[in-house]
């Protein structure tokens, strides 16, 4: 009898050492604000996974730095919405009564890796009160920045991207594209944009409530052209952390490219 063989282990070998060595060398700084876009498989084999990248970010920014990263939950929507899969019409009314209420301590990351979960649930971090675009952190500034996160601004004036900016945060794609640039939705909401229905469930001093509120629509579409123009245009690093590409810029500078670059390439209806 024929044993199915498990695929052959890739590298490099990466541990909590060297790849807070080559955060290092690519520039992250003790006691800075860093927003970590990541993928763990990007990296090659990790000995410790997630909580070892986790660490090595952690041993790279010092006691004094802080790393947030994005904790989305973006199942706690309108099932009339979804699409991957969808769900039969007659569910909708039931999943809107008793879908869980978004909370910040236990509602589980959706789409943005493993990493991030693991940031969510670390000792001491703090999560942004938003039930779908929420944001996690840990160190020194992690409360400051995670404040008043309001529920009709996912990605907006009233979120932690904002708070990044003033604070002059930098970003660290970790084997990440620009795709996955959550600082270019800030230059969305200072454009003309289409005002969309947005639902969820939150907790309430009166308990659970199905809320919907209206704001801007964001798009992540032609982040990955915008992106490379930035790249060519403005201080961009870029290195390797393990087997992964890594870049780091400014947060202020990509939003500020981003809010030139979108109404010439990607103009929408206001």
């Amino acid at each position: 009898m024929s044993e199915t063989s498990a695929p052959p282990v890739t590298g490099p070998l990466c541990t909590r050492a060297t790849l807070a060595a080559e955060l290092r060398a690519l520039g992250v700084s003790r006691g800075e604000i860093l927003l970590v876009h990541s993928s763990l498989s990007s990296l090659g084999w990790v000995c410790g996974g997630a909580e070892a990248v986790v660490r090595a970010l952690l041993d790279a920014l010092g006691e004094d730095g802080t790393l947030v990263v994005p904790t989305q939950s973006g199942d706690n929507s309108d099932p009339a919405e979804w699409t991957d899969p969808p769900v039969p019409q007659e569910w909708w009314p039931d999943i809107r009564a008793w879908l869980p209420a978004y909370d910040p301590r236990t509602t589980r990351t959706r789409g943005v890796g493993v990493i991030p979960e693991t940031v969510r649930t670390w000792p001491g971090a703090v999560r942004s009160a938003h039930p779908q675009t929420s944001f996690a952190a840990i160190g020194p500034r992690a409360a400051e920045l995670m404040d008043g996160h309001a529920l009709d601004c996912r990605l907006g004036e009233r979120s932690p991207l904002a708070h990044l900016e003033r604070a002059g945060a930098r970003v660290l794609l970790l084997g990440a594209g620009f795709a996955s640039c959550t600082a270019f939705h800030l230059a969305e909401y200072r454009g003309p944009a289409p005002l969309v229905e947005n639902s969820f469930a939150v907790l309430t001093g009166g308990g659970r409530r199905w809320m919907t509120v209206r704001e801007p629509a964001i798009s992540e579409d032609r982040f990955a052209d915008l992106g490379a123009d930035f790249e060519k245009e403005r201080p961009v690093v870029r290195g390797s952390v393990g087997a992964a590409t890594a870049r780091v810029f400014a947060l202020p500078e990509a939003v500020a490219y981003a809010e030139t670059w979108l109404p010439r390439h990607r103009p929408r209806p206001a």
